[in-house]
Parts: structure tokens; sequence; C-alpha cells
């Protein structure tokens, strides 16, 4: 592979001019792509293969045209202190904001309170529902101005009035934070190295590598059925990989240069070496992400697939264009102090000739060097001290509680939060969650039968505050049952109800035949928040294991991968703890702008597990192949560390530092699940990369000594070599000498 990628990286030096149209006409391509395509409408959550989804697809068969995936609104009104909503001057403000409703072009129906029951028993709080014929994220401004201008009509009139439900949801949108996390990961780039041309590239490249994955995904979202989470997480993952991709890339290159060579070979040395391990460190990633299909969510597997081809590209982007802009810049690249690297190859000759009887300056020892010496006196030490520290922030994971957020998990400064507060206040916690009960009598020789049975059952379950009369279909043999819990929708109660409808169910198809289901958001997202708690240990097992297999043939080591894994798994239950104390606990929830805390998302571990793994395993393949490097040049195992840490930390730690600045500038997202995502990502990766990569796998290493590249003979012998290490670049340095033209056919790299 080094030798293929050393050649790509010549390639792509040489033909620079037409290596960056490609690049320019696919960004081009992509962004007429998504400027002309249909704008996407929101995106449909499923769960196959549960309960609740069974229910909800049967409600769409037995009751078509009822609008299930239409926008829906409730206005809640409350009355001035000491007064009633049943009182004339109430009743006539709320009915003239109904009939203010009722007027909006895109709405299928107004409930008026005091017909459908929709007052409190202390006639103070009322809510009329509102329907749309559009689900929410398709429905036009006017319909939403419409809205909140009937709202505010009434409160002219001394009312309260707060809008809930999912016609005020909008495309989440990027904040200035994104922007400071790019502003922070150039000001690293440029303190790295030291030159603003070099440091432009990461950042020039993966903005281009970003802007074709967003514009492919904006541009498909229609027809994918896309939701708007996509291209952001695609655009978080996209950005943190492409910068680090190139970083590595570059800071190859330079330190190729610094060795004496020109700038072709450099740009193919640099591909080949580091380039093979940006092709490895990518395909953990994508492994990670594609992984997630496993799961069985369609939202979740198009969202890892989707961010999965984003990092495909920024690898491309690193093989090809990288080397390509390199040839462009020219001289300005080169480390400060290297003048003349990009001479021909008569003056690179003359020039190492000069040099040749130089004595060798005694440098100070880098950071890195210093750092890695102190380690490896101290491995036991050192070890236990990292592995007690994570596990102590990894305890409130223990205590972790999962959900799907809905109008209560929102600030409480939103009109959604404020109405969900007043229909619970009015109605009961349990109403702004309740249970769907569908009953299936087809075929049973009494259906209304079965039904009365149905509701009957449930009246005597634990912690049901209302069950409302059953409504029945045109055929009249599949009926809805609405079950309102006493408590709220997230607690454990709800969940233990939900139970027991389900176990009530079962005994009602044994004695009838008719089959009961519960369904409803409550229930979906118990179903959901099941699944994929199910779901993390095969998916953990699948991406592990594979990307155990493919570390093998990297390090060409049993114990080294196995103990990049353990150092995931340690890194990344750190950083659930970390979520779980912020956004559940709501520790230094306001530094963090937590407005509300609460179960976490649903899919956020997993997502999280997944997205951190692929990222872990960057890290782990940058830095040991330099120290796999030294070690296969011979030298001793805690000298082969050393050297790998002069020549990687300061590259690791910029590239950390970037990753940690582009995710964290997510946390200032309004979208809770980005939020927490953010703020997750950015905290492994931080304890992945500086605590077990920096600290944990030098101390591991050390430890294990000449153990640690220890792979039984059989398997040496199937295992392919893929050569990270660039050994067989050196023939192949010495046949591209003897091939290439002389002086005055090779090209004059561009001056900038």
């Amino acid at each position: 592979m080094a030798t293929f990628l050393y050649r790509t990286g010549r390639f792509a030096f040489r033909r620079r001019h037409f290596v960056v149209l490609i690049w320019v006409a696919l960004l081009a391509l992509a962004g007429v792509g998504a400027a002309n395509a249909p704008a996407a409408g929101s995106s449909s959550f499923s769960v196959p293969g549960t309960e609740s989804q069974k229910a909800f697809d049967l409600l769409d068969e037995r009751f078509p045209g009822t609008g299930a995936d239409g926008a829906t609104a409730r206005v809640v009104f409350k009355a001035p202190a000491g007064e009633r909503l049943t009182e004339p001057a109430g009743k006539k403000a709320v009915r003239k904001a109904v009939s203010e409703l009722r007027q909006g072009a895109e709405v299928a129906s107004v409930d008026d309170p005091y017909t459908a029951g929709a007052v409190s028993r202390d006639r103070t709080i009322a809510y009329a529902r509102v329907a749309y014929d559009v689900p929410g994220m398709e429905l036009r401004d006017s319909s939403r101005e419409a809205l909140e201008t009937a709202a505010e009509h009434a409160r002219d009139s001394g009312l309260t009035v707060e809008i809930g439900g999912d016609a005020l949801q909008t495309e989440p949108e990027t904040g200035a934070t994104e922007v400071i996390g790019i502003a922070v990961a150039a000001v690293v780039l440029v303190i790295t190295f030291g030159s603003l041309v070099s440091a432009g590239l990461p950042l020039l490249t993966a903005l281009i590598g970003v802007g074709i994955g967003v514009s492919s995904i904006t541009a498909l979202a229609s027809t994918l059925d896309l939701g708007s989470t996509t291209s952001i997480l695609a655009m978080m993952i996209g950005l943190a990989v492409g910068i680090d991709y190139a970083l590595f890339i570059v800071s190859r290159f330079r330190a190729e240069l610094a060795e004496g060579r020109r700038g072709e070979d450099a740009a193919g040395r640099a591909v080949g070496t580091a380039g093979s391990a940006v092709v490895f460190a990518g395909l953990t990633v994508v492994i990670a992400l594609v992984g997630l299909s496993v799961v069985d969510i369609p939202m979740l597997t198009k969202m890892g697939v989707a961010a999965a081809g984003t990092v495909v590209i920024a690898v491309l982007i690193a093989l090809t264009l990288i080397p390509a802009l390199i040839g462009f810049a020219g001289r300005r690249v080169r480390p400060a102090n290297a003048g003349g690297l990009f001479r021909r190859r008569g003056g690179d000759a003359r020039h190492h000739a000069h040099h040749a009887h130089r004595a060798p300056r005694a440098e100070r020892p880098n950071m890195g060097t210093r750092w890695a010496r102190f380690v490896i006196r101290r491995p036991v030490a050192v070890l236990l001290l990292c592995v007690a520290a994570l596990g102590a922030v990894a305890v409130p994971a223990g205590s972790i509680e999962l959900g799907l957020g809905d109008d209560g998990s929102q600030p409480v400064s939103t009109t959604q939060r404020r109405a969900y507060d007043l229909l619970s206040e009015g109605f009961g916690p349990g109403f702004n969650g309740p249970l769907v009960v569908v009953t299936d009598a087809k075929g049973t020789d009494d259906p209304r039968g079965a039904v009365r049975d149905v509701a009957a059952d449930l009246k005597g379950l634990d912690d049901v505050a209302a069950v409302t009369p059953a409504t029945f279909d045109q055929a009249g043999d599949t009926a809805i049952i609405t079950v309102v819990p006493a408590s709220k929708p997230s607690s454990g109660e709800t969940e233990e109800l939900v139970g027991a409808i389900r176990a009530a169910g079962a005994g009602i198809t044994d004695r009838t035949g008719a089959e009961v289901s519960v369904t409803g958001t409550t229930a979906l997202n118990i179903d959901t928040s099941q699944k994929l708690t199910d779901a993390m240990l095969p998916y953990l097992a699948l991406v592990v294991g594979l990307a155990f297999l493919l570390l093998i043939v990297v390090f060409r080591s049993v114990l080294v991968p196995l103990k990049a894994a353990l150092g995931f798994l340690i890194s990344v239950m750190a950083a659930l703890g970390a979520v779980v104390a912020v956004f559940q606990w709501g520790w230094l929830g306001s530094l963090l702008g937590v407005e509300q805390t609460g179960p976490i998302m649903s899919m956020m571990p997993i997502f999280l597990v997944g997205v951190v793994f692929g990222l872990a395993m960057d890290y782990e393949v940058f830095l040991v192949t330099r120290i796999r490097e030294a070690h296969v040049r011979g030298e001793r195992p805690g000298q082969a560390i050393v050297t790998g840490f002069r020549h990687s930390a300061r590259v690791v730690t910029a590239a950390a530092v970037i990753m940690i600045a582009v995710f964290a500038g997510f946390i200032g997202s309004h979208e809770a699940m980005i939020k927490s995502i953010g703020f997750g990502l950015a905290t492994a990766v931080f304890f992945d990369a500086f605590v077990v990569r920096m600290a944990i796998v030098p101390a591991v290493l050390a430890l294990l000594g000449r153990r640690a590249w220890w792979l039984p003979g059989w398997l040496d012998r199937i295992l392919p070599n893929v050569d990270v290490e660039g050994e067989g670049l050196r023939p192949a340095d010495t046949a591209d000498e003897a091939e290439a033209p002389g002086p005055a056919a090779e090209p004059e790299p561009a001056r900038v």
C-alpha cells in the first residue's frame, strides 16, 4: 500500500492542475445539485420491529386520511388570577382565538375546547388542538406566523397563551460557536506549523471536503428522506477528520523536507507513510459509522452512512488534493529554517554535500520526548493514576436514563415548554404523554365486546389517570383508546404502566382473539430506548471486532490492538459519565447553556460510541505507527516509544485540540441532541487523546516491551503486508530516481 500511495502522492504533485480541477468540479457539481434540489421535508422516524411501530402502521392502514403525519399544535389558554375561562369574557376570548386559528391556509381542523372537553376541572386552563395537512418541517412560515398572531391577540385580552406541539418545529441552525471552533483550529495550526500557508492547507481542504459532503447530502435529502441533523453531524465529523488527516500529511511532508528530499519525493513519501495511516484510520471511522445500521433504526443508519461518506471524501482529499496544493504552495510550505529544499536535483546534491561533514547540533529534547521518557520511567504509576481518574469520571454513566426529547425537555424560556407546564398543571403530569392503545378485533365474534373488555382492564390498572371512550374505524373492528397516565411521560411509573397494558393485552388476546398494542410518543420512546440498549453489545462486538482485525493487519501484533480496544472502552465510558453528569444531573449545566436537564437522547450513547471508537483508532494508528516504524528499524522498545513521541506527539496534540475545538463549537446549538453529542465527542476526544493515547498507551507499551509486538507465526504468514511504516519506499525511491527525467524536465513548483 505504501508504494501505491507514494506514487499517488507524486502523481498528484506533478499533475496538480488536473487534480485541483477535478475537486473544484466536484464541489461545483455538488453545490449546483444542492441549490436545485427540492426542499427536504421532515424526516420520518420509525423503529421497525417494535410493538409501538406495528401499532402505528396499523393505524395508518385502518384509519386512513387521519393526517397522522401532519403537524399539530396545542394552543393553551390560562385565565387571569381569580377568573375562569368559563366566564363570558374568557369564553369569548378563547372562541375568538379558535375562529382565527381556523382561517389558516394549511389548517385541517381546530377543536373548540368547550365542545371537546379540553377545559381543566378548575376551569382556569383550556387548550385548542390545531391539526395541519402537512408535517411540521413543511409548514410555511405564514402558517406559523398566523398561529403566533392568534396567540398574541388572545394575550391582548388578558389571557396567558402558550403554544406546544411540533407545528413550531424548525430546521436546527448552526450558530457562531461553530465558527469559533474553526478559528481555534486555525490558531492551533499556525502555532504548530509556524507558517500561514501550511496552516491554511488543512483548513482549506477540510472546508472543500465538508462542502462536497454536505452539499451532496442536501441534494439527496428529499430523495433519501434525510433529516436536518444528518447534514449537521456530517459537517461536525467531516470538519474534524478532514483537518486532522490533512494535518498529518502536511506535517509528514515537512519532516521529509527537513531530511533533504525534493518537493515531489517528499510529497510521495508523506502520502506513502502518513497517508497509509490516514487510510486505515479512516477505515476504522467508516466501520464504526456504517456499523450503526445493525441497530435497524433507519434514521440512525442514514446519519451514520452520510457521515461515513464525508469521512471517505476527507481521506481522498488528504491523499490527492493536499499533495497537489503543496505543489502550488512551493517553498512556503517548508520549515522556516530549511531553505533550498525545493531546489532542483543538482541543487539538492550540492546542498547535501555542503552539509555532509557538519557536526550534528545538540538539540534540546522536545516536549513529546520528555513526556515519553517520564512515562517509561514510571509506567505503573501513570497507568494506575489514569485508569483511576477515568473510572471516577465514568461513575455517573451507571445512572444513565434514556429517552426521546419532547416539549418537556425544551428550555424554560420557550413557549413550547411553558405550554407543556400549563397542561401538566391543568390536566396532570401524564397528559403530555398519553398512551394510544390499539385493539385489532378483526376476525373476532364480538369486536365491540372485546374492546369493552380492554377498556375495563385498562381502568383497573395502577397509575392510570383517565381512559377515553373507544373510537372505532369505519369497519367497526379496530378501536383506539387513549390512556392518560398519572405520572409524567419520562417516569419509571409510566414505563411500568406500558408493560402492564401489554401484559393485560396478552390475556385479552388469549380470551377473545383480539390483539392489543400500545403506541404513541411515550411508548415509542420506551421501545426505542430498549432497542438501542439491546443493540449495544452486538454493535460493539461487530465494530470492535472488525477494527481489531484491521489493526492486527496494520501493526502485526495481537496485544497492541487489544490495548487499543480496551483504552477506547475506558475513554468512552468516561465521556458518557460526563454527559450524564452535565445533561442529566445538571452539573456545570449553566456554563454550557443547558437550561433543562432530563433523560439523555436515546440515540446519543450508541452514536457517541460509534464515532468515538473511530476517532480513538485514528490517534492509535497515527501515534503507534511511528513507534512501530522505529521498532521495525531496530530500536529498543523504550527508545522506539521515545522516537514515536518525538515525531508524533506534537502533531497528535494539535490534531486533538483541533478536533475538540470543532466538536465543542456545536455545544452552542439549540438542538438538544446536537448539543449533547458535541459535548460528548469533545470530552471523549480529550480523554482518549490526552489520557489514553498519550499516557496509558506508552505506559502499557513500556511494561510489555518486545512482547507488545508479538504475533503468532501462523498468523504472520497469512496476514497481508500492508507496509504502513513505508519500508518498501526505499527501493521505490531508488527506482523512481533512476526513471525520473533530468533537471530540465522536472517541473518547478509554483511560487505563491
